[in-house]
């Protein structure tokens, strides 16, 4: 997907977190990628920074994203940016511990391209931590609706199932390791109390997948 649209909308898109839904989805969504991040984040990048809002949440000081407006924001946050794109990151062969990749495959216009980019820039024994909207939970029904409709952000992305992200990671040289998940309720539902679980489900909106480079798995680049 062209970074143009995020530039031109960046606005618009932090404003959704700001929402009081937003917030609460928000937190549910840290509190579910926390589970799966270890607690010393030295060597973590994350790949689709965006306005840097999770990397700053999760304690993770660098960034790279294609659109420059967003970059700024993160910027602001106090996290190290490089402008690139996930199909070509700016990291030497094996030189990363950890990615986060935040509802951003959906929006990747190679994701195969991008995960072999991940897997190159990882040590062996690194992890990739992704975060996803599954493609048949309420929320990606949502979105795709939205998106047929002419959404500026949905209209260009592709939702992807857990076992479908599965598949793209090890085709890319990784393994699974965990999951967890969180959103069981749709758009418009009560949100009061937002559970967090371990484990993957393509019923819950939001789904958190840990992925490493096992040993035997090296990738060239």
């Amino acid at each position: 997907m062209s970074s143009e649209v995020f530039d031109r909308l960046s606005e618009r898109y932090d404003a959704w977190f700001d929402s009081p839904q937003g917030t609460r989805v928000f937190a549910a969504e840290v509190e579910c990628l926390e589970r799966l991040l270890p607690p010393d984040r030295a060597g973590w990048v994350e790949v689709g920074v965006g306005t840097g809002r999770f990397a700053s949440a999760l304690k993770i000081a660098e960034g790279v994203d294609p659109s420059r407006s967003m970059i700024r924001k993160a910027a602001g946050l106090g996290i190290s940016t490089r402008e690139a794109r996930a199909e070509n990151l700016p990291y030497a062969k094996h030189s990363l511990d950890g990615i986060l990749l935040v509802v951003t495959l959906c929006f990747l216009d190679e994701p195969e391209k991008a995960l072999q980019e991940c897997a190159r820039a990882l040590k062996v024994g690194g992890h990739l931590l992704v975060g996803l909207v599954p493609a048949e939970s309420a929320w990606g029904r949502f979105y795709r609706t939205q998106g047929r409709q002419g959404h500026p952000f949905y209209s260009a992305a592709r939702f992807y199932t857990c076992e479908a992200t599965k598949r793209l990671a090890a085709a890319a040289g990784f393994e699974y390791v965990g999951g967890a998940g969180t959103l069981p309720m749709g758009p418009g539902e009560d949100m009061s109390d937002i559970p967090v679980m371990d484990g993957v489900d393509d019923r819950y909106g939001f789904a958190a997948m840990l992925f490493r480079v096992p040993p035997g798995k090296e990738n060239g680049g």
